[in-house]
């Protein structure tokens, strides 16, 4: 028994017939459901191994962890559960229990004194650090620290614990009566998995840490896979505060609870949960590391990116911006780029209604570069194989993931020249997301040089997306319409279209989308015989291109460059012309370099004709020929549709 200076240590309380102490003096206590559980171990360690079958313990060996992890249920819940696995052993445990019950205090007394003898002897009954191991020593010492008072308190809430089983028992051994083939049909794994429902969570004392923590971390999976098998926002939330009203520093408690008020648009309760957990944390961070991937600093930078992302959702712009500083300044104190990143994800989409975050997106996509992120498609589909595993078909976020996946095989179907496969692409994208499957619809179109059916979807289109100031896709609706225009032997219809897409871009601080009007631009200005103007606005946009775009926009902004070197040439002298003619063979060099990383065959193809005809002029014969072969391959396996060559930017 535990001595007067103990309570110090262990603050006794009762609530609802639950002994229970302060989360901070003990990780586990003694309840009646884990006597229970005590029984049915202490049970299947005297049950010999003929009487039991194999089968028979092995389906209890798989409901042993979830009953040690999960919240306490019902007598009769555990009975049915301990049936359903063994019947022989569900009727010894019950035995067992309505004995103790029945009986003395001694009984109960007895009970945990022979728990010690499964730790004795040359080869014990349980291991000390297995995970029956470590319940029943902790199980033990719990008990052994309760006070006489105390002692009393749990084996009154025993008694009535046993009582309320059997009165529950009763009443389901009528109703089966009456629908006992429908009950036989109702066994599932789930059942066996004694996952957290809103009929299972029966306890309304406090769950000890081990149950807090199993319950938050399943909750919380949940909400982020597939949030209809989690408890309802209701449900959910009455446990939360039960679970905090007995420790109200219990920061992960806060943080499921601003995810639950998340779900029902509670501005106000999912505000007040965030900035609990906050609090909690600097509470409790003395004990931790300040910075580093351990500790609250990491999960500081976290809850203010949180928060951060709250107000946006909510249309609280400013309150926002605050909360992404004090998110970058933490994660820069921590070296922590990763956070970093999410950072200026969301200082984008705040640039969306402010425009003061150009030169931190700036820094984002440079960062994504350095480490390697564009345009890849090997590195593309491992990420898709874990997001895959990680969201199947079925669950909540799957569309985002099979939207990408859909758009990276659209992708690499053009690029193959393969437009009847990306045609064929078009209808899921379109399932997904009705505007980018439009779009795709009319760049196969354009492809398939059906330029008057791409013209009327892309103008359809770009008024749709004005409507709902769309402004990325309007800019790439207008890239594609002037495109039609020049390929239409019309640049100077093309022109406006280039300068309000440019216009835009500048405005939302599009740098990127920027950058590509500009090189559309100068190829407009190349099919308008003015090359030496087009090569002075290349140099304003290849730049941020070859540093910060994708592979294959660095290849179509160096074939460009090439194009405009030997348009160029055309006045120059023999000399110069010959060494012009030789720096735009490097370009093209460098240009069939990017196409082929993203094994663009049919940019490829364009290359090596141009770069063909330009060693014909220069009379390099066998050169000519090594390219002259290898664009024959190339046209004879890829289809054509009667679009003259490198008419295209």
């Amino acid at each position: 028994m535990a001595s007067v200076h103990e309570s110090l240590y262990f603050n006794p309380m009762m609530t609802n017939g639950v002994v229970h102490a302060n989360v901070f003096g003990i990780k586990d206590w003694v309840t009646p459901y884990k006597i229970a559980v005590l029984v049915l171990l202490n049970e299947m360690s005297r049950t010999g191994e003929g009487a039991v079958s194999l089968m028979e313990r092995r389906r209890l060996n798989q409901l042993l962890l979830p009953l040690l992890q999960g919240p306490d249920i019902t007598l009769s819940k555990l009975y049915k559960l301990i049936e359903e696995s063994c019947p022989q052993l569900a009727n010894s445990v019950q035995i067992r229990i309505k004995l103790m019950a029945e009986g003395e205090l001694k009984d109960m007394e007895q009970f945990f004194d022979d728990l010690s003898d499964s730790f004795s002897g040359t080869e014990p009954e349980v291991h000390k650090t297995s995970v029956v191991g470590l319940f029943l020593r902790h199980m033990i010492l719990a008990y052994s620290k309760l006070s006489f008072s105390q002692v009393f308190k749990l084996y009154t809430a025993l008694q009535q614990y046993f009582q309320n089983g059997e009165k529950k028992t009763v009443e389901d051994a009528d109703m089966e009566l009456t629908s006992r083939d429908e009950g036989e049909r109702k066994m599932e794994k789930e059942e066996l998995d004694v996952s957290v429902r809103e009929e299972e969570v029966s306890c309304s004392g406090p769950l000890s840490q081990k149950q807090a923590e199993f319950f938050l971390s399943q909750q919380a999976s949940l909400l982020k896979n597939d949030e209809t098998k989690a408890l309802t926002p209701a449900s959910l939330q009455k446990e939360l505060n039960n679970l905090l009203k007995f420790n109200p520093d219990f920061a992960e408690a806060h943080y499921l609870s601003y995810l639950n008020n998340l779900r029902v648009q509670d501005v106000f309760s999912s505000t007040h949960s965030l900035l609990h957990y906050f609090d909690r944390l600097i509470l409790t961070g003395a004990e931790s590391k300040s910075n580093g991937e351990e500790g609250y600093g990491r999960s500081l930078r976290y809850a203010a990116l949180n928060l951060a992302a709250l107000h946006c959702r909510f249309g609280h712009y400013q309150q926002a911006e605050l909360a992404l500083q004090e998110a970058i300044r933490i994660a820069q104190e921590s070296n922590d780029h990763v956070c970093l990143q999410h950072c200026l994800s969301w200082l984008y989409v705040l640039g969306q209604k402010r425009s003061d975050s150009y030169v931190l997106l700036e820094h984002s996509v440079k960062k994504a570069v350095h480490f390697g992120l564009p345009g890849c498609f090997a590195a593309a589909s491992e990420v898709l194989k874990h997001l895959k595993e990680r969201f199947p078909p079925n669950s909540q976020h799957a569309q985002l993931w099979m939207l990408c996946d859909q758009k990276i095989q659209f992708d690499r179907a053009m690029n193959d020249g393969k437009y009847h496969l990306a045609d064929s692409l078009v209808t899921g994208i379109t399932a997904l997301n009705s505007i980018e499957g439009v779009y795709r619809k009319a760049v196969v179109l354009q492809a398939q040089n059906q330029m008057s059916e791409a013209h009327k979807l892309l103008q359809k289109l770009l008024v749709h997306c004005q409507k709902l100031k769309n402004t990325e896709m309007v800019i790439s609706v207008l890239l594609s319409v002037a495109e039609l225009y020049w390929r239409s032997s019309s640049p100077t219809i093309a022109l406006p279209m280039l300068l309000q897409a440019l216009a835009l871009s500048k405005e939302y601080r599009l740098q990127y989308l920027a950058s590509e009007t500009v090189l559309n631009l100068a190829f407009a200005q190349l099919i308008l015989g003015i090359p030496e103007q087009a090569l002075s606005l290349l140099h304003m946009a290849i730049e941020p291109i070859l540093a910060d775009g994708a592979i294959l926009d660095k290849g179509r902004a160096m074939f460009l460059v090439a194009k405009c070197q030997v348009a160029s040439a055309a006045s120059y002298d023999q000399p110069k012309k010959a060494e012009a003619l030789e720096a735009a063979i490097e370009n093209l060099n460098e240009a069939k370099n990017y196409f082929a990383k993203v094994d663009c065959k049919e940019r490829i193809r364009d290359v090596v004709y141009f770069q063909a005809r330009l060693y014909h002029t220069l009379g390099k014969t066998q050169e000519r020929n090594r390219c002259a072969m290898l664009f024959r391959q190339l046209h004879q396996e890829l289809p054509s549709h009667g679009v003259p060559l490198i008419n295209h930017l």
